[in-house]
C-alpha cells in the first residue's frame, strides 16, 4: 500500500498549483478505502475556489476536485457502498461527500444535503490528517462516511465522475421543482457544464421549447447540440426581452438558474410566465442578490431553491447516463485528459471559459 501520493495543492488563490507529495494514512479505518484516481473532472466550484471568489479563513492549503472515480487499492474492515454492496480491492468506484447520520438534517429531515457535518474531500486541508481526500491526487483516502458507489462498466470515467456533482445537482433541481411539463417552455440561465447538461435534460424530458441563456458564443453553439431551440447571449444586454420574444411574450414556464450572476434572480422572475416556476441552483455565497418580491407575488410564481445533491441523486445520475447514453454528445462537455502537472493550465482555461469541463488523469505525467 502506498505511503504517499503526488498531489496538486492550492496554496494561494489565483496562483499556480503546487505539485508535491502528501502522506497517506498507514491504517485504513473501518469503512474507508484507498483509491488510485483514474479521472477527475473539474467543476465550477473548483474554479471559484482557485480564483478566490469562494473562500473562507483557514481553508488553504487544499487539494481541489470533488468529481472523481478510481480503482480501489485497499479497504478498511466492512467497507461497502451506499447500497450495501461490498467494495473489494480492484473495484471501480465513485464517491461524494460524507454525512454524519446523526444530526437533525440526517435523522429528522432525512436530507443528506442538510447534514450539519457534511464533509467534502476538497474542503480537507492538505497539511492535516488524512491529507489527500480530493481529486487532484494520484491516490485518495476515501473516509468511512463518504457516499461511495460501485460503478457500472458500460460508462466512461468522465461521465461517472461528472455524475458525482454536476449531473446530480442538475437532476435534483429538476426533481425539486417538479420536473418538466410536456410541451412547456424552459429557460436555462447559464451555459457552463450545469447549464448545458440542464439544457439536455429539459429536451429529453419533453420540453416544447428550450432556451439557453449565457456566453460566450462558442458555448451557445454547443447548447444547440444539447437540445436548445434558441440561445440568448448575455453580452447583448437584452436577456429578458429576448426570452419574452422567443416565448410570444408569455415568458418561460420554468426558469432554472445555473449561472449565479448578481442579476440572475431579478431576470429569472422577469422572464418567467404567469404561474411559472423558478429554481435557484447557481447562486452561491453570502452575497445579497435582489429578488423582486412584487413580481413573484403578481405572477404567482413558485420559487424553489436546490442545493447540490445527495447519494440518491448521484445514483440517479448514473442511471440517467445509462438510459440516455446515445441521445446526446456527452463527450463534448469534456476536455482532453491531462496529468497533474497541467491541472493549473486547465483551471485557467475554464476560468477564461475556453473549456467546459477539464479532465485530469493523475496517472499521466
Amino acid at each position: 500500500m502506498p505511503t504517499s501520493t503526488r498531489a496538486a495543492v492550492l496554496t494561494e488563490h489565483g496562483a499556480p498549483l503546487h505539485l508535491t507529495e502528501l502522506p497517506l494514512p498507514s491504517d485504513l479505518e473501518p469503512g474507508a478505502a484507498l483509491v488510485r484516481v483514474s479521472c477527475a473532472t473539474l467543476c465550477g466550484t473548483d474554479v471559484e475556489i482557485w480564483s478566490g471568489r469562494m473562500s473562507f479563513p483557514g481553508m488553504l492549503p487544499m487539494v481541489l476536485g470533488h468529481e472523481m472515480v478510481g480503482e480501489v487499492v485497499a479497504v478498511g474492515t466492512g467497507t461497502r457502498d451506499a447500497l450495501g454492496r461490498d467494495i473489494a480491492v480492484g473495484a471501480r468506484i465513485g464517491w461524494s461527500e460524507s454525512t454524519c447520520g446523526e444530526c437533525y438534517g440526517c435523522v429528522v429531515l432525512r436530507q443528506p444535503v442538510a447534514c450539519a457535518k457534511r464533509g467534502y474531500g476538497f474542503l480537507q486541508r492538505a497539511d492535516v490528517h488524512p491529507y489527500a481526500t480530493a481529486g487532484l491526487c494520484e491516490y485518495v483516502y476515501v473516509v468511512p462516511r463518504a457516499a461511495k458507489l460501485l460503478l457500472p462498466d458500460d460508462l466512461p470515467d468522465t461521465w461517472t465522475a461528472m455524475a458525482g456533482c454536476a449531473a446530480k445537482t442538475v437532476l435534483r433541481a429538476f426533481d425539486k421543482v417538479g420536473g418538466v411539463r410536456a410541451g412547456s417552455r424552459v429557460a436555462v440561465q447559464g451555459s457552463g457544464a450545469l447549464g448545458l447538461f440542464a439544457t439536455a435534460v429539459a429536451r429529453l424530458s419533453g420540453a416544447g421549447t428550450v432556451i439557453t441563456v449565457g456566453a460566450p458564443p462558442s458555448r451557445l453553439d454547443l447548447a444547440g447540440d444539447f437540445g436548445a431551440d434558441a440561445t440568448v447571449d448575455i453580452a447583448e444586454g437584452t436577456t429578458v426581452d429576448q426570452v419574452l420574444d422567443l416565448t410570444d411574450g408569455r415568458g418561460a414556464d420554468l426558469v432554472m438558474d445555473f449561472a449565479g450572476a448578481p442579476t440572475v434572480g431579478a431576470e429569472a422572475v422577469a422572464m418567467a410566465a404567469q404561474g411559472g416556476r423558478v429554481v435557484i441552483v447557481g447562486t452561491t455565497g453570502p452575497g445579497s442578490n435582489p429578488l423582486p418580491l412584487g413580481t413573484v407575488m403578481g405572477k404567482e410564481l413558485t420559487v424553489q431553491g436546490s442545493l447540490n445533491g445527495d447519494i440518491a441523486d448521484y445514483h440517479h445520475a448514473i442511471e440517467f447516463f445509462q438510459s440516455f447514453a446515445d441521445r446526446m454528445p456527452w463527450d463534448r462537455l469534456f476536455g482532453t485528459p491531462v496529468g497533474l502537472s497541467a491541472a493549473h493550465d486547465r483551471i485557467e482555461a475554464m476560468h477564461r471559459l475556453d473549456e467546459v469541463k477539464a479532465v485530469i488523469d493523475p496517472r499521466l505525467p
